[in-house]
């Protein structure tokens, strides 16, 4: 027989055990009036470590005592703690009060036990500092009740993509700041990963977290892999902007955002990020550039991740998967038409405009102030142009130092302007009048 059916049954016959080890021959041992009180009160000053606990305590008299008289009673069993009589029920809670809470948390399961009090409070419906929040979770962790969960929801069921290729999931991550040139700087890892092969498309590091940045990573992998036939990202703000929507649109990739609050719907990203921090952004230590960074995640992935065996593939790595994936090629030019994105613009008086809080100069000074059409290449490929009556200017990045320095040449005035021009002095005309001067020019009808 091993040794594994000589341990207790459950934690009671643990405790139990503990107490009469405790007392030992204490419970078996006849003694004379007094004497159990002082082997008590010496036994007493002693510490033990409890069964569970990683603290060891001292055990009142009064505590030591009673034990000895349940053992010599009731043996071993006697000594097993009893379970509380209210048990399941907040001893500071009415049975309305109790109703109420658990109406409130299958009602509305996202919410936490503080902001479940503090409205209660706040509508009056709870008093103030009537229950505590202890006893309102032991309350929702007895009735079969977490936080998140929803009794009668929809059944999740495990899901996955028809093949590899067909849909890619995006999704950002925060590491631990970086300390570069004296400042401390964010640290953000962008992803692209393959739903059926787990496969990890693309991977980057930045410093931001900005639809710019999703945007550059998905461009680099149509150019490297191929379109998806769908894009699954965050209900973020970030992922929510215009840029994304219409380049996918136009690419024929559909854009799927994520439920709000339903994060087991994103498990396969956050799954990768759990592996990626203990395999990789856990261990960095004091990287000083993103180009440090960068180089160990794709070191990770080519080398660690890629070529282990996945759970959810049955045995295969991410990188077998991947190899019989099915992605639509798109050419450059493709890229071109779909990324240009138009938006107007009012022209500054110094014929700057901004894009992207990034200012740009217009050289056709005669559209200052006016509303134009700006078309911006996401893509790179070329600068923004200014279109306008059916025209294109391109816009070149502004250079302040060098236009400080530029000279200007005035336009020379026209000497049949200043014979032709319309007199009009307001002064002079309102002298005429105090001196009593008869008007220097006819009315047009005197003409």
């Amino acid at each position: 027989m091993s040794d594994d059916s000589l341990r207790p049954r459950d934690h009671a016959e643990a405790i139990a055990l503990f107490r009469a080890e405790v007392i030992g021959a204490l419970a078996h041992r006849e003694f004379v009036r007094g004497e159990l009180r002082a082997e008590l009160r010496a036994l007493a000053k002693v510490r033990f470590r409890p069964p569970g606990s990683t603290f060891t305590r001292c055990i009142a008299r009064s505590t030591l005592e009673r034990w000895v008289y349940l053992y010599r009673a009731g043996g071993l069993v006697a000594l097993k703690p009893r379970p509380r009589s209210d048990r399941g029920r907040g001893r500071e809670l009415t049975p309305a009060q109790r109703a109420l809470l658990l109406d409130i948390r299958r009602e509305h399961p996202s919410a936490s036990v503080p902001l479940i009090l503090r409205t209660l409070v706040i509508d009056g419906r709870l008093p103030k500092d009537a229950v505590s929040e202890t006893t309102v979770a032991r309350l929702y962790r007895e009735a079969g009740l977490p936080r998140g969960v929803r009794p009668e929801g929809h059944t999740r069921l495990r899901w996955q993509a028809e093949h590899p290729g067909s849909l890619f999931h995006g999704d950002v991550c925060h590491g631990a700041a970086l300390h570069i040139g004296g400042t401390t700087r964010p640290l953000r890892i962008h992803a692209l990963m393959d739903d059926a092969a787990r496969y990890v498309v693309a991977l980057e590091a930045h410093h931001t977290e900005r639809e710019a940045d999703m945007l550059g990573l998905f461009l680099a992998t149509l150019r490297r892999h191929g379109a998806p036939d769908g894009l699954y990202l965050d209900n973020g703000a970030t992922y929510r902007g215009e840029a994304l929507r219409i380049g996918c649109e136009r690419l024929g990739v559909t854009l799927i955002h994520a439920r709000p609050y339903d994060a087991p719907a994103r498990g396969k990203m956050e799954r990768f990020w759990r592996t990626l921090r203990e395999g990789c952004l856990d261990h960095l230590g004091t990287m000083t550039s993103l180009h440090d960074v960068q180089a160990r995640l794709l070191a990770f992935l080519d080398e660690q991740y890629h070529k282990t065996p996945h759970g959810g593939l049955v045995g295969k790595t991410p990188a077998e998967v991947w190899a019989s994936a099915r992605t639509r090629i798109v050419k450059e030019s493709e890229l071109t038409t779909a990324l240009t994105i138009r938006a107007r613009r009012r022209v500054r008086k110094d014929g700057t405009i901004d894009i992207a809080g990034v200012p740009w100069q217009l050289d056709q000074s005669f559209l200052s102030g006016c509303v134009v059409v700006i078309a911006v290449d996401m893509t790179g490929a070329a600068e923004p142009v200014v279109e306008h009556d059916g025209r294109h200017y391109v816009l070149r990045p502004v250079d302040a130092v060098a236009a400080g320095k530029t000279r200007r040449k005035r336009p020379a005035p026209d000497p049949d302007d200043t014979e032709d021009a319309v007199p009009f002095d307001p002064a002079g005309a309102l002298l005429d009048r105090l001196v009593g001067r008869p008007p220097r020019h006819r009315t047009p009808e005197e003409d």
